[in-house]
């Protein structure tokens, strides 16, 4: 049996403590079907300590989307995403599952660890920012939430804007002043309020969109995309010195007043295509 053909198998300790059954089973049949190193980290530290010294082996992580995510960082950064794909047994709650799920891992023990062992490497493709952080799924920067203000005074706002008639400031309070560049193209400057960014990747690209707050929606593909918040003056209808955040599924991450993402790849292993008849 060559290198290749074992695995090392990382068991996050939150999985133990979720379903230590779907823990027994995945490890009964992987250590049945190919000769599997296992490894009980206790911790973030540990866990990183036993992948970087897998070796040859095929790493495949036990647990949830965090998990996984964490693998993908920690492989990224030491160059090692590109040699070999990377496998995965879920393990938690449904709600930490939902990556996974979206990635076409099975979720069931059995059918995970049988598609470690019989299954297919598959190139997909993920976002690396410029801190080093890495995105797996779709990325979004929403809309800021509103600040609240005082019952009585907004109550009193609102009263003033009826009688007199004024503009209400809701749809400015709502938007964002952000610069985005698209492979250098400039898709929106601070000059212009805008309601929402998202990127998707497809392709080897991320597909961009930027929402205006004028309802103007602008479009682009791109392999690196930055984002940057404007200043903290006032008098502009964005949010001052606040930056923004962003989001990947159920992760917020942020504030941040830049941010720039680089489109890249990665292989997992994933259950083989059923043969047509």
């Amino acid at each position: 049996m060559s290198a290749a053909d074992q695995l090392l198998v990382v068991i996050d300790p939150v999985a133990r403590r979720i379903d230590g059954e779907s823990v027994r089973i995945a490890k009964d049949v992987l250590c049945a079907g190919a000769q599997a190193k296992i490894c009980w980290p206790e911790g973030v530290e540990e866990f990183s300590r036993a992948l970087a010294r897998r070796g040859g082996r095929r790493p495949v992580v036990v647990g949830d989307d965090r998990t996984l995510l964490r693998t993908v960082t920690l492989l990224q950064r030491e160059g090692g995403l590109a040699p070999s794909a990377l496998s995965m047994v879920p393990v938690g709650t449904a709600p930490s599952l939902e990556l996974a799920r979206s990635l076409g891992v099975p979720l069931g023990a059995v059918a995970a660890a049988r598609a470690v062992l019989e299954g297919s490497p598959r190139r997909l493709d993920l976002l690396v920012d410029d801190s080093g952080g890495v995105v797996l799924g779709d990325l979004c920067i929403p809309a800021p939430a509103r600040p609240l203000a005082p019952t009585v005074w907004g109550t009193c706002r609102s009263l003033v804007r009826t009688l007199v008639g004024a503009p209400s400031p809701v749809a400015a309070a709502l938007a964002h002043r952000l610069r985005v560049e698209a492979d250098g193209v400039l898709l929106s400057d601070l000059d212009r309020p805008v309601a929402g960014v998202s990127l998707a990747m497809a392709g080897g690209a991320a597909q961009v969109v930027v929402e205006g707050g004028s309802g103007v929606v602008v479009r682009a593909r791109a392999s690196v995309v930055t984002v940057s918040a404007g200043g903290s003056g006032g008098g502009s209808g964005g949010v001052c010195g606040a930056g923004f955040r962003y989001r990947v599924g159920s992760v917020v991450a942020g504030p941040v007043w830049t941010r720039t993402w680089t489109t890249g790849s990665w292989c997992l292993t994933l259950p083989s295509p059923t043969p047509r008849a």
